[in-house]
């Protein structure tokens, strides 16, 4: 699978918005966007993409959660390229499909589970994927550096569920991805999390 950060150089605040393409981008793949986000550079990128005939340049969207830099474009888009939108949050306008947390969805050209992980927001989820270790997470504070906290047992739940996947790269809503070390830096997050106040 291709994984294109459509917004590496924003133009404004936004997060990072993931363009997501199987590895031949043939007709069964499912053209994937992973956040919207609010940055006009994408449609630019849109531009700039090839695509095999006969397919559609975003066959779905994947919303992380609720906030506004993760969103904001979803009316837009969803008007010129009529992708389905998949989200957790029941509220959100322009959702095809709620999402419960457990789902196996095609993105790209793989299989990710869908995982619930309330903390940042109650609608949060993170997308993993077995077959090459990818978790993408949006805002959800999957690396924690200190036991400082005070965290709600149900962020504390889905971070031992979390910490049994076996993971090889971390892409954030924000920033670089997280390349090497992940199940470490993952289990010593669990580690810290244990030591923390749990509400």
């Amino acid at each position: 699978m291709k994984v294109i950060n459509l917004t590496e150089n924003p133009t404004t605040y936004t997060c990072n918005v993931y363009y997501i393409q199987g590895e031949f981008n043939s007709l069964n793949n499912l053209n994937t966007i992973i956040d919207i986000g609010r940055d006009e550079i994408i449609f630019k990128k849109f531009d700039e993409m090839s695509n095999c005939a006969g397919k559609k340049l975003i066959d779905q969207i994947i919303l992380t959660h609720n906030h506004y830099d993760h969103t904001s474009l979803l009316k837009t888009v969803k008007e010129i390229y009529s992708p389905k939108v998949y989200a957790f949050s029941p509220y959100l306008k322009g959702v095809d499909t709620v999402l419960k947390g457990g789902e196996s969805i095609l993105i790209g050209d793989k299989f990710f589970e869908v995982i619930h992980t309330p903390g940042h927001t109650q609608d949060s989820i993170c997308l993993y994927c077995s077959e090459n270790g990818y978790l993408f997470v949006g805002d959800t504070r999957v690396i924690l550096n200190s036991d400082s906290w005070s965290l709600e047992k149900n962020y504390v739940q889905s971070m031992e569920y979390l910490c049994t996947k076996n993971v090889s790269k971390i892409f954030y809503g924000h920033g670089p991805p997280l390349e090497s070390g992940c199940n470490e830096k993952l289990r010593k997050t669990l580690e810290l999390i244990h030591n923390s106040k749990i509400i």
